[in-house]
């Protein structure tokens, strides 16, 4: 088994369902109410999009009702965090959480991270796959960033809330600063987690 994959999946998994459970959270405060187009912004007033960094949380939903896409979102997203942390090494186990990671995206979840559950779940496909490389310099170099580049990505990950709350401004001039962060540490991570993997297989044949 790919230990550091599965983590990886399990990690981006449990992201996708965080999300959905907080986008479900404040889908729910706006109540029985039907949102204008399939594009929403979880949260409501007094929250306006175009006045914070993080455009008051944007998320899709096929249901016209903004109390049941939030109930099925935060349920979906339990369901996710469960699945990711306990069941994507099992047999079709990352298919699953693609499924649900899809689920997440057209029922409130967010737009990021079910996008992250979805590469989360095209990783978990592969955790009990044979390694076939051999550790050259480039994989060793990655393998020394493992598990810091994964910590980082869940620090900025989260931090970026922090961050936003203390400079709203800096953020909203600088809006590519979020994705391109997200998904460099992403990358990284997901590159040093598989060094880590190749040189666990040489120990192993060892």
């Amino acid at each position: 088994m790919r230990k550091a994959t599965r983590l990886i999946a399990a990690s981006f998994g449990f992201v996708a369902g965080f999300g959905g459970l907080e986008h479900g959270y404040f889908e729910t405060l706006q109540g029985n109410a039907r949102p204008d187009s399939i594009m929403i912004a979880s949260m409501g007033a007094p929250c306006v999009p175009e006045e914070i960094w993080n455009l008051c949380e944007p998320a899709m939903t096929i249901i016209p009702n903004f109390l049941v896409t939030g109930i099925l979102a935060m349920v979906l997203g339990l369901v996710t965090i469960v699945w990711a942390l306990a069941l994507v090494h099992r047999r079709r186990g990352g298919a699953i959480l693609a499924l649900l990671s899809f689920g997440l995206l057209l029922i409130g979840g967010g737009i990021f991270p079910p996008v992250i559950g979805i590469i989360g779940a095209l990783l978990g496909t592969r955790i009990n796959t044979p390694m076939r490389k051999r550790p050259g310099a480039v994989w060793r170099m990655l393998a020394k960033m493992w598990p810091w580049a994964l910590v980082a990505f869940f620090i900025w990950l989260f931090g970026q809330f922090l961050v936003g709350y203390l400079f709203n401004q800096f953020l909203m001039e600088n809006a590519a600063l979020i994705p391109l962060l997200v998904l460099g540490l992403l990358v990284v991570s997901i590159l040093a987690g598989y060094g880590h993997d190749v040189q666990q297989n040489e120990r192993a044949d060892a």
